[in-house]
């Protein structure tokens, strides 16, 4: 461990201590609701953020210089990252991580220079993983950072690109399931478009569900277990994404049948770009059956762009962290950290701290949800008010046992004349509130 000042890894030490580097209240084998916490909140690190970015923004360089950023020996700066990741890791007593074949090692002349350049760190990563006792929680394939892409990935009007792409995500799926990966995400980056001048939506949504079909057969076709996992982004970097929320990505899933290959790893900074909360989007992916996985981050609410701070807001995370368990928690998903240090943030530590800081914010909320939960008045008012649904005649309307003229003879005949019946939310507000 020679990047990182702190040579111990943080422990659990209660809300008074006074140790920078400590959990105050995350206690990785503290039973709740019958799990321990570290099975509740499956944290991850991501590769991307953690060790690659430099430190740059659209009106700056490099503020980081980290040894392996500025250097010729590429595949030397990918087994460095390597290292830093998996110390980080056991500072941090994070069990997951997941990365971008382009994070993990250097691209290549060609296709095929490239993947040999995966495969190689991804059996040094692999090494690293027996020895440390680490996990993949997910793999991807990083379509968006080179020029071949600014059109798109499987949208893209070119099928060579296309073509490209197919061959791009085989290697990267075989390499997930090869480290023994938990989930394989799909993340094009940049599927939309920026004018309609150019574009030809129906051809390009088409390209989109077709590539989708492909990766789920070859999915089953190598013996892959977990789901395939879609991010909703909104807005940027194109101007109008394919991929815009939950609801638009259900609707491709839906149009192929593959709701049970098919599952939403769902990010903060993007349900709020994409104008909605955190928990509704969890809340709509579990209602709808595609609840898979977060990334776990947080937005700037006075900037429209994808910040990826880390989150640490409790009150936010504690309504997200209550979805979670209402939809019944993790299977194969997690908490996945993609979120940056600020550019500022120049020590190496600071990265521990980041990711200390909000895994406390986590517990803290998984610790505020359970107590809702166990106290059950808030279910119990939410149930109150579609109690009326429990009664015979109501449930055989929506299981199709009425047709509309019955239901209309009904309310007639009976002169149903409903009163409306107050929503109660600011009592429920402060009810969530006294939990916090």
């Amino acid at each position: 461990m020679t990047f990182f000042t702190a040579k111990k890894p943080a422990k659990f030490e209660g809300p008074k201590s006074k140790k920078e580097l400590a959990f105050r209240y995350y206690d990785k084998k503290k039973k709740v609701l019958g799990k321990t916490m570290g099975e509740h909140l499956r944290f991850a690190m991501c590769w991307w953020h953690s060790t690659c970015w430099p430190g740059s923004d659209p009106f700056g360089g490099d503020t980081f210089l980290r040894p392996w950023h500025h250097t010729t020996d590429e595949m030397g700066a990918a087994r460095q990252k390597a290292d830093v990741m998996f110390d980080a890791m056991d500072l941090t007593g994070i069990d997951f991580f997941t990365f971008h074949d382009r994070d993990i090692a250097p691209e290549g002349s060609t296709l095929k220079e490239s993947n040999a350049n995966v495969t190689a760190i991804a059996n040094y990563i692999e090494k690293k993983m027996a020895k440390q006792k680490k996990k993949l929680l997910w793999g991807t394939a990083n379509m968006f950072s080179h020029r071949r892409f600014m059109a798109g990935a499987a949208s893209n009007p070119d099928p060579d690109v296309f073509a490209w792409c197919a061959a791009q995500v085989k290697h990267a799926l075989d390499v997930t399931k090869g480290l023994g990966g938990a989930n394989y995400v799909m993340w094009g980056g940049r599927e939309g478009y920026e004018t309609l001048l150019n574009t030809n939506i129906g051809r390009e949504l088409e390209q989109a569900k077709r590539f989708l079909a492909l990766v789920i057969e070859y999915k089953h076709k190598i013996g892959f277990k977990g789901p395939i996992l879609i991010e909703p982004k909104p807005q940027e970097p194109t101007k109008h994404q394919y991929d815009y929320d939950v609801a638009t990505i259900y609707s491709l899933i839906n149009s192929l049948g593959a709701q049970k290959d098919v599952k939403m790893n769902i990010e903060q900074n993007h349900a709020i770009l994409a104008g909605h909360t955190f928990e509704h989007e969890i809340a709509l992916a579990s209602a709808l059956g595609v609840f898979g996985s977060i990334d776990l981050n947080r937005g700037d609410y006075q900037s429209g762009w994808d910040t990826d701070q880390f989150i640490v807001n409790v009150p936010e995370l504690t309504l997200a962290v209550l979805e979670i368990l209402r939809a019944g928690g993790f299977t194969t998903g997690g908490m996945n950290f993609d979120a940056k240090i600020r550019r500022q943030s120049l020590d190496p530590d600071d990265l521990l701290h980041a990711h200390v800081g909000s895994m406390d914010a986590c517990a803290r909320a998984l610790l505020a949800a359970a107590a809702i939960i166990e106290d059950g008045t808030f279910q119990g008012m939410v149930d109150e008010r579609y109690a009326g649904w429990t009664k015979p005649q109501n449930k055989a309307m929506l299981a199709g046992k009425e047709s509309l003229e019955k239901i209309a003879a009904r309310v007639e005949k009976n002169n149903i004349n409903p009163k409306p019946n107050s929503g109660r939310q600011e009592r429920l507000e402060n009810l969530i509130n006294r939990f916090i």
